[in-house]
């Protein structure tokens, strides 16, 4: 069964001039229904891809080739220009870990609040809170507000209220790049445990040793395109060699598009 399918899938974005002279142009569409293409930049062009039920999948490629934009779309978060995105079975996103948590909050009363986002109902909640506490390490800490975590916990609680979603489809940008190594390796432990159980998931992550023990199946994107689909270690080996890449590089810049 096809988990998520991807059909002549494009995405484009809008860019806007500086000063007052997009505002001007919008009220001017707006009038005469008419778009102008040269103010769009396209990220994704005409995607073809299909994901098995149960299969764990890394995409991988340089800043920019719009590896984060294609999960956004397999997601529902943004709609393609073009094309035609389908998915069978509930979807869970890592976008961003820790997005829908609330500075004011403490930890205990944001994994009620992001569980709701995912769907969880209270009283699973309350059967999950002690699994959660101890998976994100944060024992002394759950009544401890959001805005006096370090980022590392903050992607503890995130990753742990995330897993408790059980869906059977997980979409992950980055998610093995965050905390500490104890931490990386606990994520990497759950997401062995959710392939066993026979989950699709879907990897975006520039740590590519991290991803060839986990994925069987690597695509790799360049400038929008699929350049490679195919066994994790071809692909990986391809793309190092191509653009002379370590095995672990840096995060992707925050905000940007991948």
């Amino acid at each position: 069964m096809t988990a998520i399918a991807l059909q002549g899938v494009t995405k484009r974005f809008r860019s806007y001039d500086r000063g007052h002279k997009w505002l001007r142009r919008e009220l001017v569409e707006m009038v005469t229904g008419r778009r102008s293409k040269g103010d769009c930049w396209t990220v994704l062009h005409d995607i073809d891809l299909r994901i098995e039920a149960g299969e764990i999948v890394a995409i991988v490629g340089r800043n920019g080739s719009g590896k984060s934009t294609l999960l956004k779309l397999m997601a529902g978060i943004l709609q393609p220009n073009a094309g035609r995105v389908t998915h069978q079975g509930v979807i869970c996103a890592l976008l961003d870990i820790g997005t829908g948590f609330h500075e004011d909050l403490t930890g205990r009363e944001n994994v009620f609040v992001n569980g709701a986002i995912l769907g969880l109902r209270e009283n699973r909640l309350r059967q999950l809170l002690p699994e959660v506490e101890a998976f994100a390490e944060l024992e002394g800490f759950m009544d401890t507000p959001l805005r006096y975590y370090s980022s590392g916990m903050r992607a503890r609680l995130g990753f742990a209220v995330a897993m408790s979603a059980n869906p059977d489809i997980f979409l992950i940008d980055e998610v093995l790049s965050v905390g500490d190594e104890g931490f990386r390796r606990k994520c990497s432990a759950k997401l062995d445990e959710l392939v066993a159980r026979g989950r699709t998931i879907v990897i975006v992550s520039h740590d590519l040793e991290a991803v060839q023990r986990l994925c069987a199946r690597g695509v790799w994107l360049h400038e929008g395109t699929i350049v490679e689909d195919g066994p994790i270690a071809g692909v990986c080996a391809r793309y190092v060699e191509r653009f002379n890449v370590s095995e672990e590089a840096p995060l992707e810049t925050a905000g940007g598009t991948t």
